[in-house]
């Protein structure tokens, strides 16, 4: 079907594009123009790519595609909340229903993604585990956000931290599509896991080294 081959198409250019912006925006100094730009770029990139994943399962309903289509709204929605928590940088910015209505769409793949995962073990399926991973990780900062979003702010600087380690998630999942395809010498529980492994504890150094900078300076001023 030519429209489903020019979806796949779109969906890996777009896949290759996040990539690399997101790369740039780690790569260049926070809040300055290129790194607002490779942000951009790379939100854009990302939106397609879950709609394209999507619009792929909807040509085709198969076990796969409807589990990548669910990892899809899982990953953007790092990305998306990375990018909605900069326009409530000031204590009195309220989530509005936008914000609501993307963490309770995280909240069910995380359901979908939990129950693939414990279908899949019961069949004897070792990839189970990845999907009972994602679907917790989507489960976990989906309920964290919806506590959140009633308990307000707890610090100036939160707004940050959170735009810094959702931003950084969201490309910890782009580097997992790109290593599920083309880094076939790793076993498949590697090629899905690994980036989250390393990923993760670089994220939570990066977010610490940012606090002792600030606070560092608040105690110099």
């Amino acid at each position: 079907m030519l429209a489903e081959t020019l979806t796949l198409w779109a969906h890996i250019a777009a896949g290759f594009a996040a990539l690399f912006a997101g790369a740039g925006a780690f790569a260049t100094e926070k809040g300055g123009r290129r790194h607002r730009r490779f942000g951009r770029v790379y939100v854009a990139s990302m939106a397609f790519v879950s709609v394209s994943a999507l619009a792929l399962f909807g040509f085709d309903p198969n076990p796969t595609r409807q589990f990548l289509a669910l990892v899809a709204v899982f990953s953007f929605y790092f990305v998306f909340s990375g990018y909605r928590v900069l326009s409530r940088k000031r204590p009195d910015d309220d989530p509005t229903r936008v914000d609501w209505t993307a963490t309770g769409l995280l909240v069910a793949a995380g359901v979908g993604l939990t129950a693939f995962g414990v279908a899949r073990l019961l069949d004897g399926v070792g990839f189970g585990t990845v999907m009972l991973v994602f679907g917790g990780i989507a489960g976990t900062f989906g309920l964290r956000d919806l506590r959140a979003y009633r308990a307000g702010p707890t610090e100036p600087r939160a707004w940050f931290y959170e735009h810094l380690t959702r931003m950084g998630g969201g490309y910890i999942a782009t580097v997992t599509a790109f290593a599920s395809v083309n880094a076939t010498f790793l076993p498949s529980l590697a090629r899905w896991l690994l980036p989250t492994v390393v990923g993760t504890p670089l994220l939570l150094y990066l977010a610490r080294r940012y606090r002792r900078r600030f606070e560092a300076g608040a105690a110099a001023a």
